[in-house]
């Protein structure tokens, strides 16, 4: 089979390797020097979907796998379907699950999803209004994409102020109750009617050790998660995921891809903070490393609108293995951070024992590999258990050696 892979971080090296190593073709859209050494990388803009329908019609591809959540809410997944493609990914209006978190916010409330208490804030008289009003800390929401960084967990009123006042240029803001607990990430994979739920990851949003400061787009992850018991996750099923997948097939959605379900496990049970209508980064690096089946299979069954039963039940049952992964970020991030940083090392992958991905990386004209984003790597630790897993982990991103190179020591030591 022939896989056209979109985007070009981390994740998508992830789901390239694992494609490829399942005996498939790989191209990558436009990829990064990692996919290029172990698939073709393609030299298109993913947003040109004139030329990613080109692109499929000349190299023959059966099965086009869209990672990041741009492409997808501008609906590069519709214009392929309409070509007669199998497009692993959503269309632009269920996407808007993850590209306006009004519309999710509707949504669960529609379908009666347990979720924070939520108010919508259009004007900044409303915003002052609301933290006049209210006290503690807050959770504020950036409607539209944000590279997952679209959020300010704060109890000081001037930083919730000035944050607020700037999303309020151009976006809806959402004020949301602060929920406390344990948080993990939940992926679902859907051929329209069927799915079937992966083995949990925990998410490290946070950049320093014991979560604290600005979000990010995620500091590293743990494949499964050790707190999540099988009732937990029953429970988050029966409440979350499967009124979420009913509540689509009622209004009419066509969901072909994967659903990620961002989950706060409080004393009262579990509770929806986001969905994202894709893989996760870094999540994605450490779940294909340990997730049992054919992968292939199970994305092309779900693209096609019939999900394979054997691969879906191997998908979820719990990995034989632990990872726990750790991006190796810019100096800066997630702050302004600087690009072109030459890599001076990098360490090799060992089967078993721990894997590199690479993040929007790229040669120089003298064929030096230089970074080209603020998470510029992430390496994942295998083992028998999380200890060993973290403990590889550890050792391969202590070996990355670039300008300014930093990355958060806890990951998996602690809840997400």
């Amino acid at each position: 089979m022939t896989v056209l892979v979109i985007g070009s971080g981390a994740r998508e090296h992830a789901l390239a390797l694992r494609l490829g190593a399942e005996g498939n073709r790989v191209l990558c859209a436009p990829g990064n020097a990692g996919t290029a050494e172990i698939a073709e990388n393609l030299s298109l803009n993913p947003d040109d979907g004139g030329a990613v329908v080109r692109s499929c019609r000349e190299r023959g591809a059966d099965l086009v796998v869209i990672g990041p959540e741009d492409p997808l809410a501008a609906g590069l997944a519709d214009l392929l379907r309409r070509e007669g493609y199998p497009v692993f990914g959503p269309g632009a209006v269920p996407a808007r699950l993850e590209s306006s978190k009004d519309f999710a916010r509707a949504f669960a409330e529609r379908h009666g999803i347990p979720r924070a208490r939520t108010e919508v804030l259009r004007t900044e008289r409303e915003l002052r209004d609301y933290i006049d009003r209210t006290e503690g800390k807050r959770v504020l929401k950036k409607s539209g994409l944000a590279a997952g960084k679209g959020v300010l967990e704060s109890s000081d009123p001037a930083e919730l102020l000035a944050f607020g006042t700037a999303v309020l240029g151009g976006d809806v803001l959402l004020a949301e109750e602060f929920l406390t607990g344990r948080e993990l990430s939940v992926f679902a994979v859907c051929d329209g009617t069927r799915y079937t739920v992966l083995p949990p990851c925990g998410d490290h949003k946070k950049p320093l050790p014991g979560n604290l400061g600005p979000n990010t787009g995620g500091m590293g992850a743990l494949c499964p998660v050790p707190f999540a018991d099988s009732g937990l996750l029953r429970r988050i099923e029966n409440e979350v995921i499967l009124p979420t997948f009913r509540g689509l097939e009622e209004e009419g959605l066509l969901y072909r891809g994967i659903l990620f379900f961002g989950i706060m496990a409080a004393s009262n049970g579990p509770k929806l903070l986001e969905y994202n209508v894709r893989f996760g980064d870094p999540e994605t690096q450490s779940l294909l490393a340990v997730l049992r089946g054919d992968f292939g299979t199970l994305l092309g069954s779900a693209a096609s609108g019939r999900l394979d039963p054997g691969t879906a039940d191997a998908a979820a049952s719990p990995p034989e293995a632990w990872a726990c992964g750790f991006v190796a970020a810019a100096p800066g991030y997630p702050g302004p951070y600087p690009k072109g940083i030459p890599v001076e090392f990098l360490p090799e992958d060992v089967p078993g024992r721990n894997l590199l991905f690479h993040a929007s990386t790229l040669r120089d004209p003298g064929g030096r590999l230089v970074t080209g984003g603020g998470r510029c790597f992430t390496a994942v630790g295998l083992g028998r258990n999380l200890a060993e897993a973290r403990e590889h982990g550890l050792t391969a991103v202590r070996r990355i050696r670039f300008e300014g190179v930093w990355f958060r020591e806890d990951i998996g030591a602690m809840p997400a």
